[in-house]
């Protein structure tokens, strides 16, 4: 069965930093295109930042030079480490894979497997 636990949410304050994981199990990130997500108080869910299994992505400016999306060599686990974390980056925090999606998407509906989610707040 495939699936995918994120861990690693928390609160912080302005400026602070957390790291996310994504374990994968039944698959290996290996071969999928990945990316995070995030559902904001009120506000349907968005891409945050992708990562493409043959190309580079380029962060968007919400996060660009703040967070950093990486896989480790097992490939069995995705992070999102957030850095200089802003109020707004508040919200629950999903990875997702998909065998093949567009180029970087951040399109929700071009992703097969999400994991349940975690919650990052960050306060003022």
């Amino acid at each position: 069965e495939v699936q995918l636990v994120e861990s690693g949410g928390g609160s912080v304050r302005t400026g602070g930093s957390l790291t996310l994981s994504c374990t994968a199990s039944g698959f290996i990130f290996d071969g999928y295109d990945v990316a995070w997500f995030r559902q904001a108080p009120g506000k349907e869910r968005a891409g945050v930042v992708a990562l493409d299994r043959v190309r580079s992505c380029t962060y968007p400016d919400s996060v660009a030079g703040r967070f950093t999306i990486y896989k480790d060599y097992s490939k069995t686990t995705l992070y999102l480490q957030m850095n200089t974390l802003k109020p707004d980056d508040t919200g629950m925090y999903y990875c997702a894979a998909a065998l093949s999606s567009p180029d970087c998407s951040l399109n929700e509906v071009d992703y097969t497997h999400w994991g349940q989610g975690t919650q990052v707040t960050v306060s003022a």
